[in-house]
């Protein structure tokens, strides 16, 4: 039976608002990391010193609050469809982006990072549910893999972004009023621009039936390993290059930096082709050992510039190679419940995001130096690589 999909021009429409979603809501996952300096010197107090640890639940306020609105937010998507969804989530992206941009204290920066995770969660899941609803079977592995870029392009870009910024106005506030402006311009283009998909008719599945299947939360261990990898290694990795290196161009360090999210660009639709070609778990497990040779040589060679930054490219690729397999795999085992299937395998990837963002500030205030942090995230990368090989082995 022929799919009742978009025509053409509607899916190359439907593909551009997704990932212009994709990239403004995500520019919220990273855009404090290249400001560290600037907080801590607003913030800082003897009587209320700002460490880096508390620097690293920045990161953490926004993960927890998207880790928790991933099954809702996906399930909310499968209910009242997609595109309205995005459109709500933007507008909260937006309003705690100006609540950011005029806090006072620490505590206020807190709270609105806390705050735009609700919005951040539900925009993600309910993007991936919109290309999955829009795009026909054989076009999902690759757009899905545009989707993914999108988001990296924007964690990415405001770690070389938002420090020019920054700079350019002698004040941190207006990078924060920046990012709110690019998710009300984005949320206007969609709510005007974005075609609503059909529906998809699936047979029934239950959530309960959903949250006990083994293959989604392997699915989610692997986006630990990867998403969850590259976000952590992209809040730290501007502080350890500042730290190991000193350079007289400003500009190289964020540029170096933003690398291990930017080549996601590239590897996530890369990713979504040779998943076709070579199986799930062999694409995975190629992935999971290029970003655990990535973090070992991180670990114990930091003062080679050039060789830490081909581990920062190792990254890149290993991290974004698994998105597009990943994703449309959780959505194939429960087509009915593609955006609440998606939601539970980012969530996991979360909860990685939310553990590990502290403590590499906690090991690296502890030891002085970020060896000791990356050589637990690379361990910690081998070992999903053996728990990878129980995936089975479709990329359908």
């Amino acid at each position: 039976m022929k799919e009742n999909v978009l025509n053409n021009k509607q899916q190359k429409t439907a593909l551009f608002c997704a990932c212009l979603a994709g990239f403004a809501f995500s520019a919220n996952y990273t855009n404090h990391a290249p400001l560290k300096e600037w907080l801590m010197n607003s913030f800082d107090s003897p009587e209320f010193p700002f460490t880096k640890a508390m620097f690293g639940f920045l990161t953490t306020a926004i993960f927890l609050t998207h880790a928790l609105m991933q099954i809702p937010g996906g399930h909310f998507a499968d209910k009242y469809g997609p595109k309205k969804m995005l459109c709500i989530a933007l507008a909260v992206v937006c309003i705690g982006n100006f609540g950011i941009s005029f806090s006072e204290s620490y505590n206020q920066l807190l709270f609105w990072k806390f705050f735009v995770g609700f919005g951040t969660g539900v925009s993600f899941v309910s993007g991936a549910r919109y290309i999955y609803q829009s795009m026909p079977t054989e076009k999902l592995f690759i757009y899905q893999g545009y989707y993914g870029a999108s988001v990296l392009l924007g964690s990415g870009f405001v770690i070389f972004a938002v420090p020019q910024i920054a700079r350019s106005y002698e004040n941190w506030t207006p990078a924060f009023i920046s990012t709110s402006a690019v998710a009300l311009l984005t949320l206007i283009t969609v709510l005007f621009f974005a075609p609503k998909p059909f529906a998809k008719e699936h047979p029934h599945s239950s959530l309960s039936v959903m949250l006990s299947n083994g293959q989604l939360y392997l699915l989610g261990l692997v986006q630990m390993a990867s998403f969850g990898l590259v976000i952590v290694i992209g809040s730290w990795i501007t502080e350890m290059l500042k730290e190991n290196f000193t350079f007289g161009n400003k500009l190289l360090i964020p540029f170096i930096a933003s690398l291990v999210l930017l080549l996601g660009i590239f590897t996530r639709p890369w990713g979504g082709k040779l998943v076709t070609q070579i199986g799930v778990r062999k694409l995975l497990v190629i992935s999971l050992l290029l970003n655990t040779l990535g973090c070992f040589i991180l670990a114990f060679i930091n003062d080679n510039l050039i060789i830490n930054i081909f581990a920062i490219i190792l990254l890149g690729i290993g991290c974004g190679l698994p998105y597009a397999g990943l994703f449309n795999r959780a959505a194939l085992l429960f087509p009915g419940r593609a955006g609440a299937a998606m939601g539970l395998v980012n969530m996991l990837g979360i909860v990685f995001i939310l553990v590990a963002a502290p403590l590499v500030g906690k090991i690296t205030d502890f030891t002085g130096s970020f060896s000791s942090a990356f050589l637990s995230l690379g361990i910690f990368a081998l070992a999903i690589c053996f728990v990878s090989l129980k995936i089975n082995n479709e990329h359908k």
